[in-house]
């Protein structure tokens, strides 16, 4: 296998844990005899401060001409000023638009290692394997929006949820298949008791898995309701699909069920291109550069990107055992130590590769 990697560390923790996941990805290279090359670029509050733009065209070109691209986090206090001309955010739509990235898939997945640090009871958390499907092209983040004068002097702001028939069947399709491959259940979530849109939503959902899933079950859930049970009962949950805004939400809540967003990778799926892979934590200002940080959601990034852009299903589940095995021997970094010794970054990674290499 020959492929080329974009990497993207961006902003504050982001460069620390992408340089981790890195070298395992490098080591895979050399551990199954593949060919990798690693092309970086900008994106983010560091994209801003060298080109004035959240994602500049340099950016966009190396990951159009990548096989995946692997991305740290973007964002800061530096960059918040909302009357700014534009915010790091911003390169993130703009890539999962300009790529066409309308999937997001999040598996929020308890180890048996770590079900102590959920804030939840041990016999909630334990045994949880959830995969959420997330629309990422569509919905409020895309729609109009603007603000206008009234007459008084005050301001009126606006956002449009908008979404067509195509941008729901494709999402759901993707739950479809992985469904089959898992538990053969998927949970729409939707507000379709208020919203038009949601109405849309949960009709092309049925229709699409009525034809095309038969042998799936099917249910809904309004989203008020899934945010309760996401933390009553997560273990009645394997395949969830949903609209943009509800998965966001959802998808962050849920990353307390492992106990902390530095366990959580994610990838951003298109069509075709080359697809997202990111841990689903933030940039963390408040501990980049001081060596802390968890690396394992961004290790776990690249062991998606190998599997569903490389299609090297071994290589990823050789990274996957590696975490396994590391946890299992008590190595914690601080987010997850519970007040007990915590390892550095740089640790962390060293010993996933060490595990790695003896897989």
């Amino acid at each position: 296998m020959r492929a080329q990697i974009a990497l993207l560390p961006g902003d504050g923790i982001g460069v620390e844990v992408v340089a981790e996941a890195e070298k395992l990805l490098q080591a895979v290279a050399k551990k199954f005899g593949h060919e990798f090359s690693f092309v970086r670029g900008l994106i983010g509050g560091c994209a801003i401060d060298a080109t004035g733009e959240a994602l500049p065209d340099e950016t966009l070109s190396i990951c159009r001409a990548s096989q995946a691209i692997l991305l740290g986090a973007v964002g800061g206090p530096k960059w918040d000023n909302p009357s700014a001309k534009t915010r790091p955010e911003a390169g993130l739509l703009k890539i999962r638009k300009e790529l066409g990235l309308f999937a997001n898939v999040r598996p929020i997945k308890a180890s048996p290692y770590l079900v102590q640090a959920s804030p939840l009871k041990t016999e909630i958390v334990a045994g949880v394997d959830i995969l959420f499907f997330r629309e990422l092209t569509g919905g409020l983040y895309f729609g109009e929006s603007g603000r206008k004068t009234n007459p008084d002097g005050s301001e009126t702001a606006f956002n449009t949820m908008i979404y067509s028939t195509y941008e729901i069947e494709r999402i759901v399709r993707l739950a479809g298949q992985a469904a089959r491959g898992r538990r053969k259940k998927v949970t729409s979530v939707d507000k379709a008791n208020v919203l038009e849109v949601s109405r849309l939503w949960r009709q092309t959902f049925d229709r699409v898995m009525q034809a095309e899933f038969p042998d799936v079950q099917t249910e809904h859930v309004l989203i008020d309701a899934m945010a309760m049970h996401l933390i009553s009962k997560p273990k009645n949950f394997d395949v969830v699909v949903t609209e943009n805004l509800f998965g966001d939400i959802l998808t962050d809540e849920g990353s307390m069920l492992p106990g902390s967003m530095g366990l959580l990778p994610s990838a951003s799926l298109g069509a075709d291109g080359p697809g997202l892979y990111e841990p689903i934590h933030g940039s963390a200002p408040d501990i980049a550069g001081k060596g802390i940080a968890n690396p394992l959601a961004t290790i776990l990034a690249a062991a998606m990107l190998l599997r569903h852009s490389l299609h090297l299903e071994t290589e990823a589940v050789a990274i996957e055992k590696a975490v396994d095995h590391v946890l299992s021997r008590g190595h914690r970094t601080a987010d997850i130590a519970g007040g007990g010794p915590a390892v550095s970054t740089v640790r962390m990674g060293e010993l996933v590769l060490e595990a790695f290499l003896a897989v």
